[in-house]
């Protein structure tokens, strides 16, 4: 590779232009958290607002692009829709907010369409004014985008000269022709190259209407650095452990990998979802009260959902939308009824706030066996989720695979140990338990199948079998040690280094050959 003329000196002070195009929605079968059935829905959203905040309170000079999503920004239906934009402008001057404009944003209440035709236009209008429009005005140091509806404009940061980060939160992309990009009002002939397209183009005439762009590889393939949302989802990806990523992105995030310009960075839970300021459990609790606090809400969770009363029964919850692709939510079903009748002597009950397509099969076992009392199956309401998270003892995530969890972080703010299959943000998250050594904030299982989790709902109910004041006090340990890991403050300040490095380093040019190109 080509070393450019610009050398790039340290800057002390960066201006940092982060984009986002997702305020509301996080596509299905991809998710990295739990699922919340509101236009502020989480995710990516959630992670970007919070990473302004924290990366602005660190002193950085960050600014940030959305789409101007009109209807979502101004409009509370039935306290539904959330006006995400005040999120930013509680921490940020408008002058550091930048709107990209079109009328295709304006009367939408979703990210996503259920159009597949409908996402690309979204995408490549956003894409358009943020290289037209807001990087000229913004004049950033750096650049950090975020997904596939980004993908284009780190091939423009390269041609600017500008640092750019492109993070990975997950493995959805789309392919667009460049006429097609064109006829958007962008001028890709300028940064053509630093594209990545589906076969070897000849030459730019000859590709231009025939060789479509991949969003997602393109963005990896031009960006400086990428990261994932997880290190150990990263190493998977680039071990090929996962069969659903495509082997495009497969071999540029391992390209990027293997020049040592791949991390990964754990999101952090919401600052709200912990029980000392969670307005929607009866008693706010910290981890000296957790046992009063988890007590009051398990029994009112019990209650709300026509359970057995009974504060000695131990409550395992479900927080994860129902998908057997990624959650793992057939696992459950394979030992559900097995797992209620091992356990009836010690009244385990189970809780599912969620929805998706497995809802059904659990209602119908919990139909069939008449085990109303110990299973409640609901559908997702954020505030019955928090009441779930605050009266359980146990949180279930046995995803097949996980770009990084919120939920297993979020248990363990709330003192419920989560069980999870040991994979990508589940492995760099929970430690198993050894409440000997009083070490480790949960129960993983290596094995993907339903007797793994059975052992792991076993390791978990011989921990529930410890003595109360032992139990306790690892409860307050995994708390306080929880409490001080599992914040956007330490996920700021990891993006913040990244920054500093990217900064320092020499900008290389992407116009060497390529696998893909000619």
């Amino acid at each position: 590779m080509k070393q450019e003329n610009r050398k790039t000196p340290k800057v002390k002070n960066p201006r940092i232009l982060i984009v986002t195009p997702e305020i509301t929605y996080l596509p299905s079968g991809m998710g990295n958290m739990a699922n919340k059935m509101t236009a502020k829905a989480g995710g990516l959203a959630d992670v970007s607002a919070s990473l302004v905040s924290a990366l602005f309170n660190l002193g950085a000079d960050v600014h940030v692009a959305l789409p101007h999503y009109r209807k979502m920004f101004h409009v509370d239906v039935g306290n539904l829709i959330e006006n995400e934009l005040m999120v930013y402008k509680s921490v940020l001057p408008n002058s550091r907010i930048h709107l990209a404009q079109d009328r295709v944003f304006y009367y939408r209440d979703t990210v996503y369409s259920s159009y597949s035709e409908d996402n690309p236009k979204l995408a490549l209008a956003f894409e358009r004014e943020v290289i037209n429009n807001i990087i000229p005005t913004v004049r950033p140091d750096l650049i950090h985008c975020n997904d596939w509806m980004t993908g284009l404009i780190p091939a423009e940061a390269r041609r600017l000269g500008i640092p750019c980060l492109f993070t990975v939160h997950n493995i959805h992309t789309q392919e667009v022709t460049l006429e097609r990009i064109e006829n958007t009002g962008i001028d890709a002939a300028e940064f053509w190259q630093n594209l990545y397209f589906m076969r070897v183009p000849y030459n730019y005439e000859e590709t231009r209407s025939t060789n479509p762009v991949d969003m997602l590889a393109s963005g990896i393939f031009a960006s400086h650095y990428i990261n994932t949302v997880s290190p150990t989802f990263l190493r998977e990806v680039v071990d090929g452990r996962h069969s659903f990523v495509p082997p495009q992105i497969r071999s540029e995030m391992c390209a990027k990998f293997e020049a040592g310009c791949a991390e990964g960075i754990l999101n952090a839970p919401d600052p709200s979802s912990r029980p000392d300021r969670d307005a929607n459990i009866p008693m706010k609790y910290g981890p000296e009260s957790h046992a009063e606090g988890k007590r009051t809400a398990k029994l009112a969770l019990q209650e709300r959902l026509s359970l057995d009363v009974d504060a000695s029964a131990p409550v395992f919850f479900w927080p994860s939308r129902l998908d057997p692709v990624q959650k793992g939510c057939q696992l459950l079903s394979d030992i559900m009824y097995r797992t209620v009748s091992k356990y009836w002597k010690e009244k385990l009950q189970i809780v599912i706030v969620a929805n998706g397509s497995y809802q059904r099969v659990f209602n119908d076992i919990v139909n069939f066996h008449g085990i109303h009392n110990r299973v409640a199956v609901c559908n997702f309401n954020e505030a019955l989720s928090s009441l779930g998270y605050a009266g359980s003892d146990f949180v279930l995530m046995p995803s097949l695979f996980e770009p990084c969890g919120l939920p297993q972080m979020i248990g363990v703010l709330y003192g419920s140990l989560p069980v999870v299959h040991d994979t990508g943000g589940l492995h760099d998250t929970v430690e198993h338990m050894d409440a000997g050594r009083s070490t480790g904030n949960g129960f993983v299982f290596r094995d993907y199948d339903s007797n793994a989790l059975a052992w792991g709902i076993d390791e978990a109910m011989r921990f529930y079998g410890l003595d109360a004041a032992k139990r306790e006090m690892e409860i307050r340990r995994v708390m306080r040690e929880g409490g001080a890991r599992f914040t956007h403050e330490v996920c700021a300040k990891s993006y913040m280094e990244m920054y500093e490095h990217m900064l320092r380093r020499p900008l290389l040019s992407r116009n060497a050959a390529s696998p893909h190109k000619k």
